[in-house]
């Protein structure tokens, strides 16, 4: 009686163990002024991630003293919210010239993980985020890479893994299209040694391209395969578990100029003029110069057209971010994160759209 009590009471236990829930992740990334970032509700946030941080020979390095107090900023921000980590993400879209160089010898990525090790103790922060785009495939303009990029950045997380302990968190920055998926990083290798992957579901539609778009659409179209969901439905079949996935959403818009009004520019031929920072939609984007709000069903995303400016502007919005944070939870996946914390509104941004979401689907 007393055994069957006993194993009852351990398989009860097990159940509960099991049965719990990871925290739904809020990953904020912020590349701002240093104080700038106590202006906005960190409150909502499991993970904000300072960028970025820069190699300097084999070394991570802080750019200057102000991405120093930055960084020193950030992790103070954890008396107002205990249950934060600060994490630091070294890259960036111009950020990684090096990188393909650096990190193709196993001397130079000890050292890179040494130095990560250092300064990670010496902030008292809690982990590093990967931004290298891309290993293996065309990144910026003029960047360097090669085949054995996707070699050599398993060999990196490998090497920061065993230098980090479990201690610390690591992840990486992942494009969220198909080339990069397919050709850029070993997942069966890497997954187990990560603690999530952020999926850059956003500039989907980039600087580059001549025809428009949904830069950060949740569903892929016809016209449009790149999406949030096709990002994730490829990485689940290669593998990667759901609970080690973020979806990115966009807390800004993209402008494309001299775009004709057909379809009211979607999928129209156009020319990239520049970013808007989400805090800045309502004096730029008003009905009253001209501009004409746009929803796609198909890919659940907003867009603008202006036909006198001939100006087509795709972002994310309240009601998308709703969606992705409403499939982010009903997907089971690690969490939602999002380019950047500078970029949302004081009171009422996208941030808060997040954690009003997640706190209504009961996700903790």
């Amino acid at each position: 009686m007393k055994k069957a009590l006993l194993f009852g009471l351990v398989f009860f236990s097990a159940q509960i163990v099991f049965s719990q829930k990871k925290p739904f992740a809020v990953f904020g990334y912020y590349a701002g002024r240093p104080n700038f970032i106590d202006s906005f509700p960190v409150e909502k946030l499991t993970h904000l991630c300072f960028s970025f941080t820069h190699l300097k020979g084999s070394r991570i390095a802080l750019g200057n003293a102000r991405d120093s107090a930055g960084l020193a900023n950030c992790v103070l921000l954890k008396k107002r919210n205990p249950q934060l980590k600060v994490i630091v993400s070294m890259g960036g879209w111009t950020g990684c010239y090096s990188c393909s160089e650096v990190f193709s010898t196993d001397s130079s990525r000890k050292v890179f993980a040494s130095s990560t090790k250092q300064l990670l103790d010496y902030f008292k922060a809690d982990g590093i985020d990967l931004d290298w785009e891309y290993p293996a495939i065309k990144g910026p303009p003029g960047h360097p890479y090669m085949l054995s990029d996707k070699d050599n950045f398993t060999a990196l997380i490998k090497t920061l893994r065993d230098s980090l302990g479990k201690e610390k968190e690591l992840s990486f920055a992942a494009g969220g299209f198909t080339q990069y998926i397919n050709e850029s990083v070993d997942w069966k290798k890497v997954v187990p040694l990560v603690n999530r992957i952020n999926i850059m579901t956003y500039d989907l539609i980039g600087g580059y391209d001549t025809v428009t778009g949904h830069h950060t659409a949740m569903y892929s179209t016809p016209q449009q395969k790149e999406s949030c969901d096709n990002a994730v439905k490829m990485l689940l079949a290669k593998g990667v578990p759901a609970n080690k996935l973020l979806i990115g959403a966009a807390f800004y818009a993209r402008i494309w100029q001299n775009v004709e009004a057909l379809n009211d520019g979607l999928y129209g031929k156009g020319k990239f003029l520049r970013g808007v920072s989400y805090r800045g939609f309502n004096p730029i984007f008003s009905s009253d110069s001209g501009f004409v709000y746009h929803w796609d069903k198909t890919a659940s995303a907003p867009y603008f057209y202006n036909e006198k400016k001939k100006w087509f502007v795709t972002f994310d919005d309240s009601t998308s971010i709703a969606i992705k944070t409403n499939y982010a939870i009903k997907k089971k996946l690690n969490g939602i994160m999002f380019w950047q914390m500078a970029d949302d509104a004081f009171s009422n941004g996208l941030l808060e759209v997040v954690d009003e979401t997640r706190r209504r689907l009961g996700s903790r």
